[in-house]
C-alpha cells in the first residue's frame, strides 16, 4: 500500500471512488483524551435494526449528532442527532478546517469488544446524497477496516 502524507495523499482505493488514508490525524495524546471524553460525555445506546426482515440489536454502541434538524435512517431506524458536544466539535472543526468541507452529521460507533462489529454497507441512503463524503475516525484499540466491491464482493481495502 502506498504511503501517504498530509501534503500529497495517495488514493489507496484501486477504483470506483477515492479512500485517503491520514494516519496520525489526531496524535496519540489528542486521541486518548478524546476516546475518553467521549466514552464518558456521549450517550450511547444500542438500538434493534431489520436486516433481511427480522429484527435484531445492533451489534455495537451507537449515538448520532447532527446540526439541527438534520435526521438519518437506516435499517428500519430513524435517529435524531443530538446537539454537538465539547469533543466532536474539536473533532468536527480539524477535519472541516483541513479538508475544506462542511460536516453536518456524525454516526458514533462504540465496539466494546472484539464481538462487536459493523456490517457490510454502502451508505447509500438517500439522507447522504448521490455522492457522499464519508469521514472515518478511530480512537481506542485497533480494528479491521474493510471496503469491498458490492458486485464482485472482491476485498478492495484491509487495514488494520
Amino acid at each position: 500500500m502506498p504511503k501517504t502524507n498530509y501534503n500529497h495523499p495517495v488514493n489507496i482505493l484501486p477504483h470506483e471512488g477515492k479512500v485517503f488514508l491520514y494516519p496520525g490525524f489526531f496524535n496519540p495524546n489528542e486521541s486518548a483524551k478524546l476516546f475518553k471524553e467521549l466514552m464518558h460525555k456521549v450517550p450511547w445506546k444500542q438500538e434493534p435494526i431489520r436486516i433481511f426482515g427480522k429484527e435484531i440489536m445492533q451489534p455495537r454502541l451507537t449515538a448520532w449528532y447532527a446540526d439541527k434538524g438534520i435526521s438519518y435512517s437506516y435499517s428500519g431506524i430513524t435517529m435524531k442527532g443530538f446537539d454537538w458536544n465539547e469533543p466532536l466539535l474539536l473533532i468536527k472543526k480539524r477535519i472541516e478546517n483541513f479538508f475544506k468541507i462542511s460536516c453536518n452529521s456524525a454516526l458514533l460507533n462504540l465496539y466494546r469488544d472484539g464481538n462487536d462489529s459493523m456490517g457490510w454497507h454502502r451508505d447509500n441512503e438517500k439522507e447522504l446524497g448521490r455522492h457522499p463524503v464519508i469521514i472515518s475516525v478511530s480512537f481506542g484499540a485497533a480494528r479491521k477496516f474493510q471496503l469491498r466491491e458490492y458486485k464482485t464482493k472482491e476485498n478492495l481495502i484491509s487495514l488494520d
